[in-house]
């Protein structure tokens, strides 16, 4: 299976580099999502030739950078497409693990609720209850039975993403993900993965 890890990236040059660096280690093909950066973003890809970029000349927030990972994962014939995030809330380490479930499903969505590996991380309560709350009304209205509707660690068949149609540019992109997987009969899976702040 020929496999894209993307990362959706603004204004993140305090991370960017060390990130890189670790997820070139565990994907061999590399796409940023560059959301508009005004920071060193742009300047600090130019030092990974190896990885592929997409620029958005202005920001358009996180749906949007995710938009554009599936457009180049279907326009350049990659078969599965895992995304993460670039503020070190997610171990590049781990990408393997969560493609690995793109033999079975065609969605594998990481969990931070579905194993505690430190017991000392702890989300803010906000976020948290946000989390729960939302997650239990995906599961009630789509009939799913999901632990976390928000991680941003994800693997996606190519053939998944094909089949979306995704208008939402900010942070309820992942709801229109889960109605729409369920609107299609995609098999859904999810693997837990630590809970990072």
């Amino acid at each position: 299976m020929k496999l894209l890890t993307a990362i959706p990236v603004y204004n993140e040059d305090q991370y960017l580099e060390a990130i890189l660096h670790e997820v070139l280690q565990h994907a061999q093909e590399v796409l940023v999502v560059d959301d508009g950066s005004t920071d060193g973003t742009p300047r600090l890809l130019k030092e990974f030739p190896s990885v592929h970029v997409v620029r958005h000349p202005v920001n358009r927030g996180y749906g949007a950078g995710l938009r554009s990972a599936f457009e180049y994962c279907i326009e350049h014939g990659y078969d599965g497409l895992v995304t993460l995030d670039c503020d070190g809330q997610h171990e590049p380490s781990r990408i393997p693990e969560v493609a690995a479930g793109l033999s079975t499903s065609d969605i594998v969505s990481g969990s931070r609720y579905l194993k505690t590996f430190d017991p000392d991380q702890l989300p803010p309560e906000h976020r948290r209850k946000i989390n729960v709350e939302v997650t239990s009304w995906i599961n009630n209205c789509l009939h799913l039975n999901i632990t976390d509707a928000f991680c941003g660690f994800k693997a996606y068949r190519a053939s998944a993403i094909k089949l979306f149609e995704i208008t939402d540019d900010g942070y309820a992109m992942p709801l229109q993900v889960w109605v729409q997987a369920v609107k299609h009969g995609l098999k859904i899976e999810e693997v837990a993965v630590p809970l990072i702040y």
